[in-house]
């Protein structure tokens, strides 16, 4: 890809991940939220309430993720932090439970749980690139372990499912199936 800038999502880029999400907040107005918040609390709150909790959380720091640019727009996302970040993410029966060997609680266990991407970004390739932007900030902040739980297959390589990623991508960049508690969503690692 031409072009292509990957930064870590800094409260100075706030205006850009806004723009990427559009006024509804990407995905249903989920502004990134599905792994940080419970489901109950989650569906009471307003697409509105879901952005400044994101921008809370990016102003916060460290950053929550990745943002891509094509010639200076923003064109991607993909969320990648410690996994104590995405509490949601780690809990018991999802096919993202953590294993005895990778606690929550430790800030070197790192997760790849989320992407979004421009809909004239999505099958071309921005995953890969996202993700290997990704396993170099992971190392660069000492993570020791990477995980992801994509999916295996979707109806099509646009399908909003594909939020989690595929399978193929995080396969190609390394990774290893570690687990493969549900059908379709396995627990894939990459050791640093």
């Amino acid at each position: 890809m031409s072009d292509l800038h990957i930064h870590p999502l800094t409260p100075d880029l706030i205006p850009d991940f806004i723009t990427l999400f559009g006024p509804q907040g990407a995905c249903y107005g989920c502004w990134c939220q599905h792994f940080r918040i419970r489901p109950k609390e989650r569906q009471t709150l307003s697409s509105d309430e879901k952005r400044e909790r994101m921008v809370a959380r990016i102003n916060k720091g460290p950053a929550p993720g990745l943002l891509a640019f094509q010639g200076g727009d923003p064109v991607g996302w993909m969320q990648i932090g410690p996994r104590a970040d995405v509490p949601e993410w780690n809990n018991p029966g999802r096919s993202s439970s953590p294993l005895p060997d990778a606690p929550t609680d430790d800030p070197a266990v790192w997760a790849v749980s989320c992407f979004y991407f421009r809909s004239r970004m999505r099958g071309k390739g921005l995953s890969h690139a996202m993700l290997a932007a990704g396993i170099n900030h992971a190392r660069a902040n000492k993570a020791r372990l990477l995980e992801a739980s994509p999916m295996d297959q979707a109806k099509q390589s646009k399908s909003i499912g594909l939020f989690v990623g595929s399978t193929s991508v995080f396969a190609k960049a390394g990774f290893q199936t570690i687990m493969q508690a549900k059908p379709n969503r396995p627990l894939m690692r990459l050791v640093l």
